[in-house]
């Protein structure tokens, strides 16, 4: 449904958000935030699930970790969807009719205050994000009918490329190639070569 895994259903995770007192809800979102806009290289769980227990609420560590999980993952998806407030707090209530009031302003709050923050951090990822070549593949066709060959019966050689993007998620990249761009492509790899040899 979410594409997160939770050890219980959304509800679940929601009523136990419930339980937690107003003051140690807006840390665990603060925690989150600040998780998110790289601050921290993740949410302290043992330090978390230690707030709890001071606070008497009795959560074990998968309640806990189902909690950020849950936040975590609606925070990404307006981040990424530059959603303002009142739509992530609908979507919230979507997924779950057992969020308090005090609560879904509580998140409001947040990412009225965090959210273009997050939002820009997400876009410089996105764009800082460089995939990583898989493999290579090439073969030498034929033209009967082109845009670019001036004649028909023209060589042109087609590429596919597999990339792995930074989320590990694999795609597909093709083109053609007359021989003369082949050649010049094949070059500029023969001379990127040469340099690595040189480091």
């Amino acid at each position: 449904m979410l594409g997160l895994e939770l050890s219980t259903g959304v509800d679940g995770v929601v009523e136990k958000i419930e339980k937690l007192p107003t003051g140690l809800f807006a840390e665990t979102l603060q925690a989150i935030l600040v998780h998110l806009q790289d601050q921290n290289k993740a949410v302290d769980l043992i330090e978390t699930c230690d707030k709890f227990q001071r606070a008497g609420i009795n959560l074990d560590q998968k309640a806990v970790q189902d909690i950020i999980k849950l936040l975590s993952y609606y925070f990404r998806l307006a981040a990424k969807s530059n959603l303002s407030a009142d739509v992530l707090v609908s979507k919230l209530t979507e997924c779950s009719s057992k969020w308090s009031k005090p609560n879904l302003q509580l998140v409001h709050q947040f990412w009225t205050e965090h959210g273009a923050l997050l939002h820009a951090h997400q876009e410089v990822l996105t764009m800082a994000s460089i995939g990583q070549l898989v493999d290579i593949q090439w073969k030498l066709g034929m033209a009967v009918s082109s845009d670019t060959c001036r004649s028909l019966n023209s060589s042109f050689i087609s590429v596919l490329m597999k990339i792995a993007d930074t989320s590990g998620e694999v795609s597909y990249k093709s083109f053609e190639m007359t021989v003369q761009q082949f050649q010049n492509f094949y070059r500029q790899f023969k001379e990127m070569a040469s340099v690595l040899e040189t480091v």
